[in-house]
């Protein structure tokens, strides 16, 4: 895997190309002084129960990790709020309308991209929807269904942040602390 600032060559603010790495998550001009960052992209996870106590999930439509168990989610655009971020990306994934959003946890994650290694902080969120009966796969996701939480398989979700993050609303909470 590359990581992402060694295909900076060139300083965004002057155009030199003595444009070197600072330190593991910096480079620095030597001619203009500019320092840039590289920070995380900032993601959204939605957890979507029914009335059953079934969670629901999408199958990725493609890479990373395409065609294995996901759930409704996706990068929060620049100017969102993470909320914002969730209840857009729920409706494109799964046609269906946010009501209410409860952040409940963060977890830094890298996500593979074109071969580079983009480092991301995904939010999580227990979401409320309007009406169950308008659920269509949409976007990046590839179909939805819902698994009842006891048989929920964490090793068949194919991203690191996603099978742990789930793992952590499995092992923490239950649902009637949810609501």
């Amino acid at each position: 895997m590359t990581h992402p600032l060694e295909k900076f060559k060139y300083c965004p603010k002057c155009g030199s190309a003595n444009f070197a790495i600072n330190n593991v998550k910096s480079k620095k001009c030597s001619n203009c002084g500019f320092v840039y960052y590289l920070n995380p992209s900032a993601a959204n996870v939605a957890f979507i129960l029914n009335d059953k106590g079934e969670l629901l999930v999408v199958r990725r439509l493609k890479d990373p990790q395409k065609g294995t168990l996901d759930l409704p989610g996706g990068f929060t655009d620049s100017d969102e709020t993470g909320e914002e971020g969730v209840i857009r990306e729920v409706k494109e994934e799964t046609a269906l309308e946010v009501i209410r959003s409860k952040y409940l946890f963060s977890l830094p994650n890298h996500y593979l991209y074109c071969g580079l290694d983009i480092p991301t902080l995904d939010m999580f969120f227990l979401c409320e929807v309007k009406d169950l009966s308008l659920l269509q796969a949409g976007d990046d996701a590839g179909d939805t269904k819902w698994i009842p939480l006891e048989s929920i398989r964490v090793e068949e979700f194919g991203l690191d942040s996603i099978r742990k993050g789930l793992q952590m609303f499995l092992d923490q909470y239950t649902k009637s602390s949810l609501i």
